[in-house]
């Protein structure tokens, strides 16, 4: 027997000396021969995947393991930071007057600036990590947008207008109840609405539209004001990346904001799509309509 890397082993014979073997049982022996090769050949093979299913279900055990452990070290000393910050916005608006001087508010405020920014960079690493992990299906819900929009829009809402920004909102009045997860969908379009308000200008329009078509419900998050370059659109959401130039409020970020929200709307089964020309940026996001039901 005969394989592609060798020979794997014989297999003999025997008939007496006076005997010849006839080449119909030539023909048949060597059949046989091929067959037993590509048996043994495919055991071999099977045995080789299920030693490398075995060393991957390791593998991930070893990666939960450490997403505990390293969550639990990044976090703590991120606990222990916000509680100074709350002790130093205390001793701001108490009656000690040295600790009202411009000075302080300054060193403050860039105190809390950066370590909001060093815990939101914590949480959308392990977020990441999480989700390359975890290949099962989130457990989806019954999700009325009528009610789970405008409760993540609330909190938007004194931001914008201290951005000087106008908010448009575009809801049907009826609409399917949406089964999907609704912790990764109320994180990607609060991560879009961020994004939204990080690039977009006073005086400009950020909008969220909703609307039903034969194969989907479909969220729309558009901007005015910014156009992402067309050779940029394809990289926008690979991690890390930040559009060079792009931030003229210097507002910062951690680049895993858009990665983040493309791989969460893998996880939950419906597509992401990126449109951006004549002084508009829109982020689609399609959910299929076997993921809805009539409310």
């Amino acid at each position: 027997m005969v394989a592609a890397k060798g020979i794997l082993g014989n297999l003999w014979l025997l008939k007496p000396s006076e005997a010849v073997f006839e080449e119909l049982e030539v023909q048949l022996v060597q059949q046989v021969a091929s067959q037993c090769a590509i048996a043994i050949r495919q055991a071999r093979l099977y045995e080789a995947s299920q030693q490398q299913v075995k060393e991957l279900e390791k593998l991930n055990r070893l990666k939960d393991d450490f997403l505990k452990t390293i969550s639990h070290e990044l976090r703590s000393p991120m606990s222990s930071m916000q509680l100074a910050m709350q002790t130093l916005e205390k001793l701001l608006q108490s009656d000690y007057p040295h600790y009202k001087s411009p000075k302080f508010a300054r060193v403050l405020e860039i105190f809390t600036s950066s370590a909001r920014r060093h815990n939101r960079l914590i949480e959308n690493l392990l977020m990441l990590c999480y989700l390359d992990v975890k290949s099962e299906v989130f457990t989806s819900e019954l999700i009325n947008l009528q009610i789970f929009i405008p409760e993540i829009i609330q909190s938007f809402s004194a931001r914008i207008q201290q951005q000087q920004q106008h908010l448009l909102i575009d809801l049907p009045e009826h609409l399917p109840l949406l089964s999907s997860h609704a912790a990764s969908l109320e994180h990607i379009v609060v991560e879009l609405l961020t994004n939204a308000c990080k690039y977009t200008g006073p005086g400009e329009t950020i909008g969220l539209q909703a609307r039903v078509t034969d194969q989907a419900i479909e969220l729309s998050v558009t901007n005015s004001g910014v156009v992402i370059p067309e050779k940029e659109q394809h990289r926008i959401f690979d991690q890390f990346y930040r559009i060079p130039d792009n931030d003229p409020w210097q507002h910062g970020g951690t680049g895993l904001g858009l990665t983040l929200v493309k791989k969460m709307v893998e996880v939950i089964g419906a597509s992401l799509e990126l449109e951006s020309y004549k002084g508009q940026t829109k982020f689609t996001i399609k959910l299929p309509n076997h993921h809805c039901t009539l409310s």
